[in-house]
């Protein structure tokens, strides 16, 4: 047992690079495409955890912006009234980062001997809730817990609540545009087609006509 162990961490080390991201090409990069409906379904499940786990938010504290949604949905769904928001600045394109995540806008209220949740999206490398963390703690907070949708098996950060793990590339319906401008760009500089890159969306769970949509707004195509 312990041989496979080691077995398994030796494999999980080279699918990851220096910056806590998955080596993937272009090629064998995965898209997972939630709906509206199936988002809210993984928050209800979230919601659940927390209640279960005995833990009483006194705030919420979303990341902005891949959490600021997830966060009012999970203030109504735990009936906590009491929301806030921290931004913080990382990606920069499709699997690629900054080196260090940075605080852009610091916690918008008081956080001084309160429960804390942060809530997220996702956590990828992990590196930008440590730092939320740090500070919250800087600022007072009593006990802090955290809360993503979603979780990527190399985070230095394991949540103390989530929904899914998967080592996709998640586009949520609140990032559309954004995102798929950020493939197109990224895919194009290799030198694949629109038509490459939109075959891989569709075939990946977003709507045809949605997509097609999208690409002309952003790139006239």
């Amino acid at each position: 047992m312990k041989q496979n162990l080691i077995l398994e961490v030796k494999n999980a080390l080279k699918k990851i690079d220096c910056k806590g991201l998955p080596t993937n090409s272009e090629d064998s990069l995965t898209f997972e495409i939630p709906s509206w409906d199936q988002t809210y379904s993984l928050l209800l499940e979230l919601a659940n955890s927390v209640k279960k786990s005995g833990f009483n938010p006194d705030i919420i504290v979303g990341i902005s912006r891949g959490g600021l949604i997830p966060a009012r949905i999970l203030s109504d769904l735990l009936e906590i009234t009491k929301l806030a928001n921290i931004a913080v600045e990382f990606y920069v394109g499709v699997a690629k980062t900054k080196l260090k995540p940075v605080i852009t806008q610091p916690v918008s209220v008081s956080v001084e001997n309160k429960n804390v949740l942060i809530v997220d999206d996702l956590t990828d490398t992990g590196k930008s809730l440590s730092l939320v963390n740090s500070h919250l703690i800087a600022k007072g907070a009593s006990e802090i817990k955290i809360a993503t949708i979603f979780y990527k098996p190399w985070s230095s950060i394991v949540p103390h609540y989530f929904q899914k793990e998967t080592q996709s590339w998640i586009v949520f319906p609140w990032e559309r545009k954004e995102i798929i401008r950020k493939i197109v760009e990224d895919f194009k500089n290799k030198g694949k087609s629109i038509n490459y890159i939109k075959e891989k969306l569709i075939s990946s769970g977003l709507k045809k006509e949605v997509t097609e949509r999208l690409v002309k707004e952003i790139f006239g195509e």
